[in-house]
């Protein structure tokens, strides 16, 4: 009996996971069609489906550099993208830990102020942010899309949810009475608690800050300011979209790059235990 249970438990186990790989891999299929589209022509994209890499790599990547200067693009969205995640990664988990932790006047209001802020696309206000920057003299300059970064309410509601499930009121009580101050709480018992929750959301902010398009669009007029999805973009004007959508996709599978080495980076924190995170130096 108890052999016949385990033959069933082993079976089940087999075809879940049989189906998680299925799973996976049909989740890679648009990526590997990525990468196999950026080594065909345009008329091979346009005209035929493989599975297989094609024999345009050098035409595509002929096309890409002598019509982009893509690693300068990749050079200035790397650059936005790391302040920026380092700003809403630091300062949001700050403010969560405000919210979270201190019983002040007004946390409350401000928690549903900033839920209200969540519900408002961030679209409606670019006309209005375009005629701030330009009476400030901004326009073509990263300051305003990495400043803005430090308000993150999306941000901010995860980690303080996060704080509320991981960390015990009680632990903070001993610094305190040891004289420490609430910035060195924060920083060297606070923080390391928090890395899984601040690594899983630095992933989300590198992204959304990698591909950034329509806001550098308005504010960055200057060619060798261009962000690597605004020459993405501008590449198909160059010719006709059915010689070039195989440089298209070259620049595209390029601009992934970054995304999995953070992805990489960043994940071992996410996996890495709270309490062996909460005896961090």
């Amino acid at each position: 009996m108890h052999t016949i249970e385990t033959v069933k438990t082993n079976l089940i186990k087999g075809v879940l996971y049989l189906a998680l790989i299925l799973l996976a891999l049909l989740c890679l299929i648009p990526f590997w069609m990525m990468l196999v589209n950026s080594t065909r022509s345009g008329n091979e994209i346009m005209t035929s489906f493989s599975l297989l890499p094609g024999t345009s790599l050098a035409d595509n990547w002929k096309l890409v550099t002598d019509n982009l200067d893509i690693f300068k693009g990749m050079l200035n969205s790397l650059f936005i993208a790391v302040c920026s995640t380092i700003l809403v990664s630091y300062f949001s988990a700050l403010t969560a830990y405000a919210l979270a932790c201190y019983n002040f006047r007004g946390n409350k209001l401000l928690f549903t102020v900033m839920l209200v802020f969540m519900m408002v696309p961030a679209q409606l206000g670019l006309l209005g942010f375009y005629d701030l920057c330009n009476a400030l003299g901004l326009v073509n300059s990263y300051i305003p899309l990495i400043v803005p970064a430090i308000a993150s309410p999306g941000t901010v509601f995860f980690l303080r949810q996060y704080i509320l499930s991981v960390l015990p009121k009680a632990i903070l009580e001993a610094p305190r009475i040891d004289g420490a101050n609430e910035l060195v709480i924060f920083h060297r018992i606070v923080l390391p608690i928090m890395s899984p929750g601040i690594a899983t959301m630095a992933i989300g902010a590198f992204i959304g800050s990698w591909n950034a398009y329509l806001v550098p669009l308005v504010l960055l007029n200057k060619p060798e300011l261009s962000t690597l999805p605004m020459m993405i973009a501008s590449l198909n004007s160059v010719k006709d979209i059915s010689n070039n959508i195989g440089a298209t996709y070259l620049a595209v599978a390029m601009s992934v790059v970054p995304i999995i080495v953070v992805f990489c980076f960043c994940s071992r924190y996410i996996i890495s235990s709270i309490s062996a995170g909460s005896v961090k130096e």
